[in-house]
């Protein structure tokens, strides 16, 4: 054969350059042993010669330009195919016997890959005959390269339109009884191990293109678990009299009969199985049985969508269970490798502190880096008869959707409590209480709650203070700053806060039980309202305060109104601000340039660099003329409700309890703010790492090593040693970077993730309101207003009287909340960051809503009712 044309069977995977991700596949599978169709390919050399021809040129070149793909289509249509592949082309098709009716598939070179599928983006052509009508199939398959749906769909992952080129796959087509799919996980759930099968009469055409009620098996194990049977109402058949390739529908009486025996399940499963071995990865299958039954398949590709698994996950039937704290953070992207390696330093030296062995820089065994997000391994805890009660109860304070998740997982014998020492467990609390001074630190935040506060300060200011390097600016002595502020530091702070915390926490529990049933949810949630110490609430009414100056200045309030964000950003940085714009700004990002969206990420950059987000919320607060909107009356109305709702509260309790209940009022006041200060160090010390790490990450960049200063969040300790050591790491971080991209795209992460790739959240059947959703009450109220869907904070706004809905939120998010009139989270729960600040705002709030953001439009009119945890979605009459 020409160089224009390969057999498949000569195929392998590193032949996906000349051959496509499609032809390559078959060729694999063919070495394989499975039964694959005959065919050959027509190479991309010869989409190459056709290419260059100028028009061709022309018109992908005006693509990139921003010219239309139909250009490019109509050039590739018209240009002449050469004599010699087509020549080539016939003498192929001959050899598949003569008048051979042919299926004619497009085959990309950024097609069926193992990290984007590229599933449909190119044209398949089924029941071609005779050279005219394959040379016509393709001119079809190669103009489809250039199809709207093709470009935008490489547009949005940054391939060029001149670095893709096509193959084609031409096969002697299946006179198919029955064809379909076959998923070798399940794509819904995820459960790996778990094989699911659509069929029907006739080509898979009528499958893939949904043109047909299917019949539909799950089959786990040796077992058909799901058997749902289609109508199966059309066929789709090869056109016999159609040439240039065409299929004709054939009407069928709807069936009640299953399309294919448990035996043919069972075969299909099987070779699935062995495709699934020969990638190492769950696999996305069409197939088709003959006239006589026998299996054929006509392609695989991975299946992209599927969650990662753990390394190390244990093989079924042993379970283990994830949860993601990525979810629980509000930080639905992924996280840099150094983000991930800081949150092990944290964590590991808190466990050390309380009396555990943990390694230093891999911190404790249950953290897992998963889909390049922070996991938990929950199995030991879930299995031990009182770890299991204290994670449903933490979560269903913090996480309510996942409480229910793991209440339903509890049910699993696999995750049955295992027998434990009590005594053990109580030695490890009182070792940890005592080497804490826990019980101590807790009365003493009682008895002085403002001594309390002003301790916590000073450790912070103690902790960023070690931090510096005082004139030694060597990477060996950044790195000891680090791990002076993460390693040696911080579980001091985290073990002297986390008690002013419960004593805040435990006075406000006192108080409700002082109270009793003499007081509604609502009645005694009004006393949270605007809690006073909270750096996030603080930061949100700095915010409104420096607006409304800002409004004063002339300048200042024209450059906000006029530039955009991203424009004013560029002027902070050039010197060129406004004056008065200038110095409110500077002062600002003195106390709050550490925070961020995405902040607990120490390779995200903070708004101290990239001031950008904090000018868009200040145009939005500009927005607002409505006096009676003030975000810092709004805040004084929520204090004076607070204390007229404590008075009341207090009257009603007999006289023996109202100097407790003031008593426990005036502690809850005056500590339970204090739940946000953990996260404010926590991201101070992040920025104070990140400011070290980028000067490490200049030094490698000057050595080679490297190729940009961003590059060393790509990396963890060890390996930023490495690069220091000598070590080229450029290809590593290349790696990381490209799997980092991809989970930037990822829409979905599971909340709870089991080792057998099961989505636990799926296997809730999630009862819902007619015409509404349901979840968890958050804050009390009820709002009706229009809904505003928003995935990511940067750059959005929020009109006055509108309801935000969010996927879930930390506090760069909640410079919205002064604005919103109610909120809905799809994570969540009643103790949350956006439940607590939501309830310190005044606005209702309902969270832990599944599919919120989906099932919500932008635009909609809906009613929150944040005491019955309920959403009512008004439809249009």
């Amino acid at each position: 054969m020409s160089e224009s044309i390969v057999s498949l069977a000569a195929l392998r995977r590193e032949h996906l350059a000349l051959a496509g991700g499609k032809a390559a596949n078959l060729g694999e599978l063919i070495a394989a042993g499975l039964p694959v169709p005959p065919g050959f390919c027509l190479t991309t050399a010869a989409y190459h010669e056709v290419a260059a021809d100028a028009a061709v040129r022309a018109a992908i070149a005006g693509l990139a330009q921003g010219g239309a793909a139909e250009a490019v289509r109509a050039a590739l249509l018209a240009a002449p195919v050469p004599p010699a592949i087509a020549a080539a082309l016939a003498g192929a098709y001959m050899q598949l016997g003569e008048q051979v009716v042919v299926a004619v598939r497009s085959s990309a070179t950024a097609e069926d890959l193992p990290d984007a599928s590229f599933a449909g983006q190119q044209d398949t052509i089924l029941g071609v005959r005779g050279e005219a009508g394959l040379i016509a199939a393709v001119r079809r398959c190669w103009s489809s390269l250039f199809s709207d749906r093709a470009v935008a769909y490489r547009a949005q992952r940054g391939i060029a339109p001149e670095s893709v080129e096509l193959a084609v796959v031409v096969q002697r087509l299946v006179p198919a009884s029955v064809a379909g799919v076959l998923f070798t996980a399940d794509p819904v759930l995820g459960r790996r191990g778990r094989a699911v099968i659509d069929a029907s009469p006739g080509l898979g055409e009528a499958v893939v293109s949904g043109a047909v009620n299917p019949d539909h098996f799950v089959v786990e194990g040796e077992v058909v678990v799901v058997r749902q049977i289609g109508d199966k109402r059309l066929r789709i058949d090869a056109d016999a009299d159609a040439d240039d390739g065409g299929t004709r529908q054939v009407g069928l009486a709807a069936s009640d009969e299953a399309c294919v025996s448990d035996a043919e399940l069972h075969e299909l499963v099987a070779l699935g199985r062995r495709i699934e071995a020969h990638y190492g990865a769950p696999q996305d299958i069409e197939w088709a049985l003959d006239g006589a039954r026998r299996p054929a398949i006509l392609q695989a590709r991975p299946i992209t969508t599927l969650y990662p698994l753990p390394e190390g996950a244990p093989a079924p039937p042993a379970l283990s269970v994830y949860f993601n704290f990525n979810v629980a953070q509000g930080v639905l992207r992924p996280l840099t490798l150094m983000g991930i390696q800081c949150w092990r330093l944290f964590m590991g030296g808190v466990l050390r502190k309380l009396g555990f062995a943990v390694p230093v820089e891999a911190g404790p065994g249950f953290i897992k880096d998963v889909g390049h997000r922070l996991v938990f391994d929950l199995s030991a805890a879930l299995r031990h008869p009182v770890g299991r009660k204290l994670v449903v109860r933490v979560f269903s304070k913090m996480e309510a959707r996942s409480a229910a998740v793991i209440r339903t997982l509890l049910e699993d014998p696999r995750l049955a409590a295992q027998p434990s020492s009590r005594f053990a467990t109580v030695k490890a609390v009182v070792r940890g209480l005592w080497r804490t001074r826990a019980p101590l630190r807790l009365l003493a935040a009682l008895w002085d709650p403002e001594a309390a506060r002003r301790g916590v300060a000073t450790r912070v200011t103690a902790l960023l203070a070690a931090g510096e390097t005082a004139d030694d600016l060597r990477p060996a002595a950044r790195l000891a700053a680090i791990e002076r502020m993460l390693v040696a530091g911080f579980p001091g702070l985290f073990v002297s806060v986390i008690p002013v915390m419960a004593a805040g926490l435990l006075s406000l529990e006192i108080a409700r039980r002082l109270i009793g049933e003499r007081a509604t949810a609502a009645e005694f949630e009004a006393t949270l309202r605007a809690l006073p110490h909270n750096p996030t609430t603080e930061m949100d009414l700095e915010l409104w305060a420096m607006s409304q100056r800002l409004a004063a200045d002339p300048e200042a309030s024209a450059a906000l109104r006029t530039e955009t964000p991203a424009a004013l950003a560029r002027r902070f940085h050039a010197g060129s601000l406004p004056a008065a714009l200038r110095v409110e700004l500077t002062g600002f990002l003195a106390t709050y340039g550490a925070r961020g969206v995405a902040e607990i990420d120490v390779g995200v950059a903070r708004w101290g660099e990239d001031p950008t987000h904090v000018f868009g919320v200040l145009a939005n607060y500009l927005a607002h003329a409505d006096p009676a909107l003030a975000a810092d009356l709004q805040f004084e109305r929520g204090r004076a409700a607070a204390e007229a709702a404590m008075i009341e509260l207090t009257a009603r309790v007999g006289w023996w309890r109202r100097p407790l209940l003031r008593l426990a009022f005036g502690r809850m006041r005056g500590l339970a703010g204090v739940r946000e200060l953990p996260k404010f160090a926590i991201v101070r010390l992040l920025a104070r790492s990140r400011e070290h790490l980028q000067a490490i990450g200049a030094t490698l960049v000057a050595a080679g090593r490297i190729e940009r200063v961003e590059d060393v969040f790509m990396l963890d300790l060890p390996g930023v040693r490495a690069g220091l050591g000598g070590a080229d790491l450029r290809a590593q971080v290349a790696a990381r970077r490209a799997g980092y991209t991809r989970e930037l795209e990822r829409r979905h992460s599971p909340r709870v993730l089991l080792s057998d790739g099961t989505d636990a959240e799926a296997l809730l059947v999630a009862a819902q309101p007619e015409g509404g959703l349901a979840g968890t009450p958050a804050s009390a109220g009820r709002v009706t207003g229009v809904a505003r869907v928003i995935l990511d904070p940067a750059g959005a706004r929020i009109e006055p009287g509108e309801i935000l809905v969010a996927p879930s939120t930390d506090p760069g998010w909640t410079p919205l909340f002064l604005t919103a009139s109610g909120l809905v989270m799809e994570m969540g729960g009643a103790m949350s960051h956006g439940s607590v600040v939501a309830r310190e705002y005044g606005i209702p709030a309902v969270v832990g809503v599944p599919q919120a953001t989906t099932r919500i439009s932008t635009g909609q009119r809906i009613t929150v009712d944040g005491a019955a945890g309920t959403i009512t979605i008004e439809t249009d009459r």
